[in-house]
Protein backbone atom coordinates (compact mmCIF):
# COMPACT_ATOMS: atom_id res chain seq x y z
CA UNK A 1 0.00 0.00 0.00
CA UNK A 2 1.37 3.54 -0.58
CA UNK A 3 0.50 6.96 0.67
CA UNK A 4 0.79 10.91 -0.55
CA UNK A 5 3.42 12.09 1.53
CA UNK A 6 4.48 15.43 2.29
CA UNK A 7 8.26 14.87 3.17
CA UNK A 8 9.45 17.87 3.05
CA UNK A 9 8.41 21.81 4.28
CA UNK A 10 8.23 22.67 0.33
CA UNK A 11 4.56 21.31 -0.77
CA UNK A 12 6.17 18.90 -2.60
CA UNK A 13 4.83 15.38 -2.31
CA UNK A 14 5.69 11.47 -2.76
CA UNK A 15 4.45 7.90 -2.87
CA UNK A 16 6.21 6.33 0.08
CA UNK A 17 5.18 2.93 1.45
CA UNK A 18 3.53 2.84 4.41
CA UNK A 19 5.77 -0.02 6.33
CA UNK A 20 8.58 2.69 5.58
CA UNK A 21 6.37 5.28 7.44
CA UNK A 22 5.41 2.94 9.99
CA UNK A 23 9.06 2.83 10.63
CA UNK A 24 9.47 6.42 10.90
CA UNK A 25 6.51 6.53 13.57
CA UNK A 26 8.26 4.89 16.61
CA UNK A 27 11.14 7.35 16.03
CA UNK A 28 9.23 10.57 16.71
CA UNK A 29 6.29 11.78 18.46
CA UNK A 30 3.06 12.03 17.47
CA UNK A 31 3.01 15.63 16.17
CA UNK A 32 6.61 14.88 14.54
CA UNK A 33 4.98 12.16 12.92
CA UNK A 34 2.01 14.58 12.43
CA UNK A 35 4.45 17.27 10.77
CA UNK A 36 6.21 14.46 8.53
CA UNK A 37 3.25 12.76 6.97
CA UNK A 38 1.55 16.06 6.04
CA UNK A 39 -2.03 17.03 7.80
CA UNK A 40 -3.98 16.14 4.79
CA UNK A 41 -3.35 12.86 5.94
CA UNK A 42 -3.65 12.81 9.70
CA UNK A 43 -7.13 11.05 10.07
CA UNK A 44 -6.37 8.74 7.52
CA UNK A 45 -3.01 7.28 8.73
CA UNK A 46 -2.12 8.87 12.19
CA UNK A 47 -5.56 8.47 13.92
CA UNK A 48 -6.40 5.27 11.97
CA UNK A 49 -3.21 3.14 11.17
CA UNK A 50 -1.66 3.59 14.86
CA UNK A 51 -4.22 2.96 16.41
CA UNK A 52 -4.54 6.11 18.11
CA UNK A 53 -6.99 6.05 21.58
CA UNK A 54 -9.49 8.69 21.46
CA UNK A 55 -7.84 10.88 23.93
CA UNK A 56 -4.50 10.20 22.40
CA UNK A 57 -6.35 11.81 19.21
CA UNK A 58 -7.26 14.80 21.29
CA UNK A 59 -4.46 15.14 22.45
CA UNK A 60 -2.34 14.89 18.96
CA UNK A 61 -4.62 17.21 17.45
CA UNK A 62 -4.76 19.84 20.88
CA UNK A 63 -0.74 20.19 20.17
CA UNK A 64 -0.95 20.32 16.80
CA UNK A 65 -3.26 23.52 17.14
CA UNK A 66 -0.66 24.70 19.94
CA UNK A 67 2.29 24.23 17.05
CA UNK A 68 1.18 25.53 14.23
CA UNK A 69 -1.54 28.55 15.47
CA UNK A 70 -0.39 29.42 19.11
CA UNK A 71 3.61 29.04 18.20
CA UNK A 72 3.46 29.35 14.52
CA UNK A 73 1.28 32.22 14.68
CA UNK A 74 3.54 33.83 17.72
CA UNK A 75 0.02 34.09 19.39
CA UNK A 76 1.47 33.79 22.85
CA UNK A 77 5.04 34.48 23.00
CA UNK A 78 5.55 32.52 25.87
CA UNK A 79 4.41 28.97 24.96
CA UNK A 80 7.29 27.82 23.29
CA UNK A 81 9.65 28.00 26.12
CA UNK A 82 7.27 25.58 28.31
CA UNK A 83 6.46 23.56 24.93
CA UNK A 84 9.91 22.62 24.37
CA UNK A 85 11.27 22.03 27.51
CA UNK A 86 8.60 19.46 28.32
CA UNK A 87 6.31 21.42 30.92
CA UNK A 88 2.76 21.59 29.92
CA UNK A 89 0.76 18.48 30.98
CA UNK A 90 -2.13 17.51 28.83
CA UNK A 91 -5.20 16.42 30.37
CA UNK A 92 -8.48 14.85 28.58
CA UNK A 93 -11.16 15.17 31.03
CA UNK A 94 -14.27 12.04 30.57
CA UNK A 95 -16.71 14.47 32.64
CA UNK A 96 -20.12 14.88 30.76
CA UNK A 97 -21.66 16.74 33.71
CA UNK A 98 -20.29 20.55 35.07
CA UNK A 99 -19.96 18.89 38.53
CA UNK A 100 -17.94 16.11 37.39
CA UNK A 101 -15.79 19.01 35.52
CA UNK A 102 -15.31 20.70 38.55
CA UNK A 103 -13.78 17.83 40.42
CA UNK A 104 -10.97 17.16 37.51
CA UNK A 105 -10.74 20.89 37.47
CA UNK A 106 -10.09 21.46 41.29
CA UNK A 107 -7.51 18.00 40.95
CA UNK A 108 -5.96 19.41 38.24
CA UNK A 109 -5.19 22.86 39.97
CA UNK A 110 -4.03 21.62 43.81
CA UNK A 111 -1.97 18.71 41.60
CA UNK A 112 -0.17 22.22 39.67
CA UNK A 113 0.25 23.81 42.79
CA UNK A 114 2.38 21.04 44.03
CA UNK A 115 4.34 20.32 41.64
CA UNK A 116 7.18 22.06 40.98
CA UNK A 117 7.34 24.67 37.56
CA UNK A 118 10.49 22.37 36.49
CA UNK A 119 7.77 19.52 36.05
CA UNK A 120 4.73 21.16 34.88
CA UNK A 121 4.85 24.61 34.19
CA UNK A 122 1.24 24.64 33.19
CA UNK A 123 -2.02 22.44 32.29
CA UNK A 124 -3.93 22.16 29.27
CA UNK A 125 -7.66 20.63 31.01
CA UNK A 126 -9.19 19.46 27.60
CA UNK A 127 -12.90 18.64 27.88
CA UNK A 128 -14.75 17.13 24.65
CA UNK A 129 -17.78 16.15 26.20
CA UNK A 130 -18.93 18.86 28.62
CA UNK A 131 -19.60 22.67 27.77
CA UNK A 132 -19.43 22.45 23.87
CA UNK A 133 -21.42 25.35 24.04
CA UNK A 134 -19.89 28.63 24.09
CA UNK A 135 -22.50 30.27 26.28
CA UNK A 136 -22.16 27.56 28.51
CA UNK A 137 -18.74 27.08 28.72
CA UNK A 138 -18.36 31.25 29.31
CA UNK A 139 -20.79 30.77 32.08
CA UNK A 140 -18.68 27.65 33.59
CA UNK A 141 -15.42 30.50 33.61
CA UNK A 142 -17.35 31.90 37.07
CA UNK A 143 -17.45 28.52 38.52
CA UNK A 144 -14.05 28.07 37.95
CA UNK A 145 -12.64 31.18 39.46
CA UNK A 146 -14.53 30.65 42.34
CA UNK A 147 -12.87 26.98 42.66
CA UNK A 148 -9.41 28.71 42.78
CA UNK A 149 -11.14 31.32 46.06
CA UNK A 150 -12.30 28.03 47.69
CA UNK A 151 -8.89 26.24 47.34
CA UNK A 152 -7.12 29.39 48.40
CA UNK A 153 -5.05 29.86 45.10
CA UNK A 154 -6.47 33.17 44.03
CA UNK A 155 -2.59 35.03 42.92
CA UNK A 156 -0.76 31.82 42.40
CA UNK A 157 -2.65 30.25 39.43
CA UNK A 158 -5.33 31.26 37.17
CA UNK A 159 -7.37 29.70 34.85
CA UNK A 160 -7.37 30.64 31.12
CA UNK A 161 -10.01 30.01 28.49
CA UNK A 162 -9.96 28.20 24.86
CA UNK A 163 -12.95 26.86 22.84
CA UNK A 164 -14.27 26.34 19.30
CA UNK A 165 -16.85 28.61 19.26
CA UNK A 166 -14.71 30.94 21.15
CA UNK A 167 -16.25 34.88 20.65
CA UNK A 168 -15.23 37.98 22.05
CA UNK A 169 -17.83 40.72 23.30
CA UNK A 170 -18.74 43.14 20.62
CA UNK A 171 -18.04 40.79 17.63
CA UNK A 172 -20.01 38.66 15.03
CA UNK A 173 -19.34 34.65 15.51
CA UNK A 174 -17.11 33.64 12.30
CA UNK A 175 -15.18 37.63 13.08
CA UNK A 176 -11.65 35.98 12.37
CA UNK A 177 -10.13 38.05 15.58
CA UNK A 178 -12.04 35.13 17.88
CA UNK A 179 -10.10 32.62 16.34
CA UNK A 180 -7.13 33.66 18.51
CA UNK A 181 -8.43 31.88 21.50
CA UNK A 182 -10.43 28.94 19.30
CA UNK A 183 -8.92 25.89 19.85
CA UNK A 184 -9.64 22.18 18.81
CA UNK A 185 -11.82 21.23 21.68
CA UNK A 186 -13.58 22.92 24.83
CA UNK A 187 -10.54 23.28 27.52
CA UNK A 188 -9.28 25.16 30.22
CA UNK A 189 -5.92 26.79 30.37
CA UNK A 190 -4.24 26.37 34.05
CA UNK A 191 -1.71 28.95 34.98
CA UNK A 192 0.29 30.06 37.60
CA UNK A 193 1.05 33.36 38.06
CA UNK A 194 4.44 33.60 38.90
CA UNK A 195 5.20 32.33 35.90
CA UNK A 196 2.63 34.80 33.81
CA UNK A 197 4.57 38.10 36.05
CA UNK A 198 8.00 36.57 34.87
CA UNK A 199 7.12 36.12 31.10
CA UNK A 200 5.01 39.54 30.99
CA UNK A 201 8.39 41.26 32.86
CA UNK A 202 10.93 39.79 29.97
CA UNK A 203 8.39 40.19 27.35
CA UNK A 204 8.70 44.45 25.88
CA UNK A 205 5.20 46.05 25.13
CA UNK A 206 3.41 43.05 26.47
CA UNK A 207 0.21 44.51 26.85
CA UNK A 208 0.05 45.11 23.19
CA UNK A 209 0.15 41.29 22.18
CA UNK A 210 -3.65 40.92 22.25
CA UNK A 211 -3.51 44.69 19.74
CA UNK A 212 -1.07 42.68 17.86
CA UNK A 213 -2.57 39.24 17.37
CA UNK A 214 -5.65 40.64 15.87
CA UNK A 215 -3.38 41.97 13.13
CA UNK A 216 -1.96 38.47 12.86
CA UNK A 217 -5.56 36.84 12.52
CA UNK A 218 -7.00 39.83 10.13
CA UNK A 219 -4.03 39.62 7.75
CA UNK A 220 -3.73 36.06 7.60
CA UNK A 221 -7.53 35.38 6.91
CA UNK A 222 -9.67 33.15 7.20
CA UNK A 223 -8.27 31.19 4.11
CA UNK A 224 -5.13 31.64 5.88
CA UNK A 225 -6.45 29.97 9.03
CA UNK A 226 -8.07 26.90 6.80
CA UNK A 227 -4.06 26.40 5.57
CA UNK A 228 -2.79 25.68 9.04
CA UNK A 229 -4.67 22.40 8.42
CA UNK A 230 -5.77 21.79 11.92
CA UNK A 231 -7.99 19.14 12.91
CA UNK A 232 -11.87 20.09 13.41
CA UNK A 233 -13.45 18.50 16.18
CA UNK A 234 -17.39 17.14 15.45
CA UNK A 235 -18.58 18.25 18.72
CA UNK A 236 -20.38 17.07 20.78
CA UNK A 237 -18.07 14.36 21.42
CA UNK A 238 -19.59 11.31 22.59
CA UNK A 239 -18.11 9.40 25.33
Amino acid sequence: MLLLVNLLPANRYYTVPVATIANHVFAKTQVQVINWIGPDKINKFVFTKMNLTTDEKIIAATKLWLERAVIGLNLCPFAKAVHVKNQIRYVVSSAATHEDLLRDLMRELEMLAETPATNIDTTLLVHPYVLTDFLEYNDFLDVADAALEDMDLEGLLQVASFHPQYQFAGTQPDDIENYTNRSPYPMLHLLREASVVQAVSAFPEAEKIFDKNIETLRSLGHAGWNDLRLVKASPPLEN
